[in-house]
């Protein structure tokens, strides 16, 4: 018997149930190309291979990779990737001018930052199925003045659109964790929700204004790091600034909507264009 391995974050999905609704809601197709990141023992894999023209699998465990190479080494559209995903360049992996289809199951401690990185390689993918934490689903969900809402919540939403699709209880996974999760849709936009000339500047600007929950927008941005904050202050400052995006400084950074993010970030970078 395979054991899983704490330092991986790994449990394995047993529940055919379940993974007969992540791949319903996936909808392989015998036209493109799927990516599986963490296929574990491979219980999506094969019932992926029996519908997708062409599978990337991406997992970390060697033992693991062996596994799955002799489990499914023999089909011609199975690729196995013994690697971190963190550090995988899909872009490269599926070839130019190819947008694939994503689907995962992410351990809790990694998640956050792997659900970043994919939305970074965005270029390439055009949709994500993936089995998440319900706690993290809640918080990449989160609209305008909620408590869970923060970085990750705006960047879904400045480039992805987001939809909860189920809820998959412990007892589905070996060995049993002590979090519910969420099988969640992330269907990535064309363009992003928001009209944004420098991008990387708009996410300098939302990460360091949630560096401190506690603190106002004002103060946050005051004590952003040392390249924004040059920015802020050739724009006038951060009280101008929040003045001129018809945003109050005593707010916090949760309360803001997209649209008034995009505000911030079109004054600090000099455009005029829907202020």
């Amino acid at each position: 018997m395979l054991r899983a391995k704490k330092s991986l974050g790994q449990n394995f999905l047993e529940d055919e149930r379940v993974v007969e609704r992540i791949v319903g809601a996936l909808g392989p197709r015998n036209d493109e190309t799927i990516i599986e990141i963490g296929p574990g023992r491979g219980a999506l894999t094969s019932r992926l291979l029996e519908r997708a023209g062409r599978l990337v699998a991406i997992e970390l465990d060697r033992y693991l990779v062996s596994l799955l190479r002799e489990r499914f080494g023999t089909n011609e559209n199975f690729q196995i990737i013994e690697g971190d995903a963190l550090n995988a360049d899909l872009c490269a992996l599926v070839g130019p001018g190819v947008r694939a289809r994503v689907v995962a199951n992410l351990p809790y401690y990694i998640s956050t930052a792997i659900l970043q990185r994919l939305i970074e390689q965005r270029e390439c993918i055009s949709e994500m199925i993936l089995m998440l934490q319900r706690e993290v689903v809640e918080r990449i969900t989160a609209p305008p003045s909620s408590s869970e809402r923060g970085y990750l919540s705006v960047m879904v939403e400045a480039y992805a659109s987001a939809e909860t699709l189920f809820d998959v209880s412990p007892g589905s996974f070996r060995p049993v964790p002590k979090v519910w999760s969420t099988v969640v849709r992330l269907s990535m936009r064309p363009r992003m929700a928001v009209e944004i000339e420098d991008e990387a500047l708009f996410r300098q600007l939302v990460s360091a204004s949630f560096a401190q929950r506690r603190k106002t927008i004002l103060n946050n941005m005051r004590a952003a790091p040392d390249a924004l904050r040059l920015r802020v202050e050739e724009a006038g400052g951060a009280g101008p600034v929040l003045e001129a995006a018809r945003v109050a400084p005593l707010r916090r950074a949760e309360t803001l909507t997209l649209e008034e993010w995009a505000r911030l970030a079109r004054i600090i970078e000099g455009t005029s264009a829907g202020l």
